[in-house]
């Protein structure tokens, strides 16, 4: 019985609380403006680096050049067109590939250096 009582006793205890006055939005938002900060400056941030790279890399990408695509061929371009190489992968064997399956230059040819 003694439980009972005690549990009627602390009950109206636990259930006042404390009344809440007007909190000011700043620390909430001040909270959320730095982890967006955050989140730019290590995910957004690079990768933008990355993808200007890579459009580089691509504009600079010229006859001649070995490269490897997305899908993991290795070959030779043959031809610069506005929206895709030619790239010889075997004797005989040219595929059209778009640049944007490009993954990066393996080699480029050696210019002969001029004395």
């Amino acid at each position: 019985m003694m439980k009972i009582s005690l549990l009627n006793d602390i009950s109206p205890l636990i259930a006042q609380t404390a009344p809440q006055g007007q909190s000011s939005p700043l620390p909430t938002l001040l909270f959320f403006g730095l982890m967006f900060a955050a989140m730019y400056f290590l995910m957004i941030a690079p990768q933008r680096k990355k993808q200007k790279a890579h459009e580089k890399m691509l504009a600079a990408l010229e006859t001649g050049d070995e490269v490897i695509t997305t899908g993991g061929i290795y070959g030779v371009i043959t031809n610069v067109k506005e929206d895709r190489f030619v790239v010889r992968i075997a004797d005989n064997t040219k595929i059209e590939l778009g640049k944007g399956f490009v993954q990066g230059v393996v080699k480029q040819p050696e210019t002969p250096v001029k004395k």
